[in-house]
């Protein structure tokens, strides 16, 4: 697949989720198969720019190219300055939030709020697209509510913009993540427009990844949830699809590992306070349906200083392993 300049080693990618894809995780994403990795949502407003959160937000240090930053707002000039300024930060390709269901976001007429103001999605593409030299990319939801789904306009307008590349979820605004996807408006939009398209939503395998680009004829998946505690979860998918095999499940040392270094990265990133609490939810995906992982999550969570928070993930494995060997 290719991206403006960018050709990706690979058609499965990590989508941006707003307190999750920080650079600890898509660092690890990457390292084990995803082919490219969003940041966290940016907001377009200035006045947020120089806030903690938004610094660290941005924070693609040390990446694998290509570097991608989204950003979200409604006011067309305002995405194009903070295009700019992500571009000029290093950021090698833009993606614009049309996609997020969540309330914050689109009370205030950004996110997937947008979807239902075709002109206004028409005017941010355009004045973005023009305001950058590098390429910009699009996610989407399939409209506002079920009984308008507007994704195949929305995508002629991106195509028209000249959007580099489009992300479609299969539900509307109005189902949050409810029900299932749906894929038929992936389809409808794949028949409509060229330019790359990736298919998300409910995809959390290989197979169910295989079955979403033969129906969409979409050109590569993004995975959002399904890597959440799963970051190999890229490798399995991109082994099946060139191969047709299931790669084997880490064993429970790997799977240790990994964590332990995941833990370690967010401690470093965050600072030792910061680190522990982000790292909880980590710990929680990645124990969820292990061997007592409810349990030990619940003692996980207490923890407050980085070194325990280490031992108590090392001594939840080193018991799993002693109660396999009994």
């Amino acid at each position: 697949m290719r991206i403006g300049p960018y050709i990706l080693d690979g058609n499965v990618v990590l989508a941006p989720m707003a307190g999750v894809t920080d650079r600890p995780f898509r660092t690890l994403c990457r390292a084990h198969g995803a082919a490219m990795a969003a940041s966290e949502m940016v907001h377009s407003d200035p006045k947020l720019r120089d806030s903690r959160k938004s610094r660290l937000r941005a924070d693609h240090r040390g990446e694998p190219s290509p570097r991608v930053v989204q950003i979200a707002g409604a006011e067309p000039a305002m995405l194009a300055d903070a295009a700019r300024f992500n571009a000029a930060g290093g950021a090698q390709i833009i993606d614009i939030n049309m996609g997020c269901p969540a309330k914050k976001v689109c009370n205030r007429q950004a996110g997937s709020a947008l979807l239902a103001d075709e002109g206004l999605v028409a005017e941010i593409l355009a004045t973005v697209v023009a305001a950058v030299d590098v390429p910009v990319t699009l996610k989407i939801r399939t409209g506002p509510a079920p009984d308008h789904r507007n994704g195949v306009r929305i995508a002629e307008i991106a195509q028209d913009a000249g959007i580099a590349a489009l992300a479609v979820h299969g539900r509307t605004r109005a189902e949050l993540y409810k029900g299932r996807a749906e894929y038929d408006t992936i389809r409808a939009i794949r028949r409509a427009v060229t330019l790359p398209l990736f298919a998300n939503g409910d995809i959390d395998g290989p197979e169910a990844a295989a079955r979403v680009l033969e129906y969409t004829g979409a050109d590569g998946v993004m995975i959002g949830r399904a890597a959440q505690g799963r970051p190999w979860i890229f490798r399995e998918i991109q082994h099946y699809l060139d191969t047709g095999e299931q790669s084997p499940e880490p064993d429970p040392a790997t799977v240790r590992d990994l964590l332990l270094g995941h833990l370690q990265q967010l401690h470093a990133f965050y600072g030792p306070e910061q680190g522990v609490r982000v790292a909880r939810k980590h710990i929680g995906w990645y124990l969820a349906g292990r061997p007592d992982g409810e349990g030990a999550r619940r003692t996980l969570v207490r923890i407050t200083e980085p070194a325990a928070q280490l031992q108590g993930v090392r001594e939840y494995f080193a018991r799993q392993q002693g109660a396999l060997a009994a």
